[in-house]
């Protein structure tokens, strides 16, 4: 049921070696999370296995050369335990200014941190600003041929833990685009009382996180401490929020993922007047849906990821696309799965030790982290005119595409110059689907595929036309946030259709693959959300729809009690078979 990775690379199989045993997790997990603990055992695993070296690129002596891996093993560790993903990947969203537009000096001292397994941070909200990173307060003053640092940022991941932060402050007298420098503040260099932490947040979700903040006064920074030129800061953290957000979409497949297997063991297994609940049609409608959530979010972020190394300059699109549909895809997934858990959905005691209540509340931060939803919607928004000019002119990079679509395979190697604030092309995936549909409705497709590939090509050219009438401004109305967020879901869906096609599960006879079945039900799924979104009628149900629900639920659920792959580019994980709730905690 599972592609697995090409060209030798074992990286995944070996960090799930590394977690140890999913069950006695679960238990563990619970535990520290009602304690409000750091789950410093997760994190000193992931020591172990050396995820830090993925954080850094391989001309710096780390081992990212591939962020479709970094991808997958992010995800392979969420889907055990979200917060202990964030609590340790937080360092390459901290390191990933420098790799952008740091030094080789500053590059090779933050290198050497990153490997010693020292977390970094990354200092950007304040507590009167939020998001707003134009008007920030803190302060880098020059000074002593250097700056000294005032100000609070907070609440801010491993602001504690944190060995180095990477600060955004306020180098010019208004603030502004061109008002903010960023900056690599070492803790263990800096002069006693001139930085304080701040107490840690309790919060709702990853309750054990060191969700904190720190106070400056009067540090004093040397001139190699900057990253990159004076002025430049904002537009620094912009080029590696593309970086970034992108690999958070591995925090909302963790947790898609790990809801999925719990919520299928139950309905497999839960009897119901003598029978289980996977043969009545509502509970495997639902199992099937979100086994099609899933799976969009999946290709969305596959392609995503290794869009980094192939389509560099289309980034400031893609990243915004598929931060903004992961946790939204995701979070409606949870809430519909919560229905099929009833009382367990939120109980702590009972079922997995209240595994699902704990995903739900830690991934409901996702939407927030690096530019909430409403902030990328409103960055797809202000690159209308190119997406439009894009789309009608059919301009894609051939090469690139290809390469980004090709699941598995080697990689170019990132070139960081190319990151643009704006795409100037547009976005080659989504202007491929004219194409793309046209080559599979010549060629012998599964029952309903084309169907779906024209409804999906249909509906985007209506997209684009209304993206045509909708200007950039600077406070978006509501009806063009409802148009980024309908351009999210076709890209879901061209990312399905390629991966579609040049995905060798369908050549090997995956069952996920069998017929379509998987493309088939994202891609109805997603038509169905476009239209919710865009306010028109639903497209007509293509032939075979009503076979889909049946079969992938039952697949889902085989897979959930066996430890196989979920999704249709997933991998293997450990499970004992058994009836959920049993030892395991009822």
């Amino acid at each position: 049921m599972t592609a697995p990775l090409r060209g030798g690379r074992t990286e995944v199989s070996v960090l799930e070696g590394t977690l140890g045993d999913p069950v006695e997790a679960l238990r563990e997990d619970a535990e520290l999370d009602a304690a409000e603990e750091f789950p410093a055992a997760s994190c000193a695993r992931l020591d172990s296995f050396g995820l830090a070296a993925y954080y850094v690129p391989a001309e710096f002596g780390g081992k990212l050369d591939d962020h479709e891996i970094l991808l997958r093993l992010l995800r392979t560790v969420a889907r055990r335990d979200v917060s202990a993903t964030v609590a340790h990947a937080k360092t390459y969203l901290g390191a990933a200014p420098v790799w952008v537009a740091g030094s080789p000096e500053q590059a090779a001292d933050v290198a050497a941190v990153v490997l010693s397994a020292r977390p970094v941070g990354w200092a950007l909200s304040e507590p009167e600003h939020g998001a707003d990173l134009l008007n920030g307060s803190c302060t880098a003053t020059p000074r002593d041929g250097g700056y000294r640092l005032d100000g609070v940022k907070w609440p801010i991941n491993n602001a504690t833990r944190a060995v180095l932060l990477t600060v955004l402050a306020r180098t010019g007298e208004h603030g502004g685009a061109r008002g903010h420098s960023l900056f690599v503040f070492d803790k263990t260099l800096a002069a006693d009382g001139t930085w304080r932490p701040m107490p840690k947040v309790p919060t709702h979700g990853i309750r054990g996180i060191d969700i904190s903040g720190i106070e400056f006064s009067g540090a004093q920074l040397p001139p190699a401490a900057r990253i990159g030129a004076e002025g430049t800061g904002v537009e620094t953290v912009l080029r590696a929020l593309q970086l970034t957000r992108t690999m958070c979409a591995a925090l909302s497949l963790g947790a898609g993922e790990h809801a999925l297997r719990l919520t299928a063991r139950f309905v497999a297994t839960r009897l119901i007047q003598r029978r289980p609940l996977i043969e009545r049609p509502y509970p495997a409608s639902i199992l099937a849906q979100s086994a099609a959530q899933l799976a969009a979010v999946e290709a969305a972020a596959l392609v995503g990821s290794r869009s980094i190394h192939s389509l560099t300059g289309e980034m400031s699109v893609t990243s915004a696309a598929v931060k903004a549909l992961a946790p939204t895809l995701v979070d409606a997934m949870l809430a519909e799965l919560a229905e099929l858990l009833g009382a367990r959905s939120f109980l702590t005691g009972v079922y997995e030790h209240g595994a699902f209540q704990k995903v739900r509340r830690d991934h409901q931060v996702v939407s927030i982290f690096d530019g909430s939803t409403p902030v990328n919607r409103a960055a797809l928004i202000q690159q209308f005119p190119p997406l439009v000019r894009g789309f009608a002119q059919r301009g894609v990079d051939a090469e690139g595409l290809r390469e980004a679509v090709a699941v598995g395979a080697p990689l170019r190697n990132m070139d960081v110059t190319a990151l643009t604030l704006l795409s100037r092309r547009g976005s080659s995936l989504v202007q491929s689907l004219p194409e793309l549909v046209a080559s599979i409705g010549a060629q012998a497709a599964p029952i309903g595929l084309a169907d779906h590939a024209h409804a999906l090509c249909a509906v985007t050219e209506r997209l684009h036309s209304l993206m045509a009438d909708t200007r950039p401004a600077a406070r978006p109305s509501m009806a063009a946030y409802e148009l980024a967020a309908a351009y999210e879901l076709c890209y879901a869906g061209a990312a399905c259709l390629h991966l579609w096609a040049t995905g060798e599960g369908r050549h090997r006879g995956e069952r996920l693959w069998e017929d379509g079945l998987w493309v088939r039900a994202a891609l109805r799924m997603l038509l169905a959300r476009i239209a919710d979104v865009l306010r028109i009628p639903k497209p007509a149900a293509a032939p075979g729809d009503d076979r889909i629900d049946g079969p992938l639920s039952l697949l889902i659920a085989e897979a959930a009690q066996t430890g196989a792959a979920v999704t249709p580019f997933g991998e293997p994980m450990s499970w004992p078979s058994g009836e959920p709730g049993g030892p395991r905690g009822r």
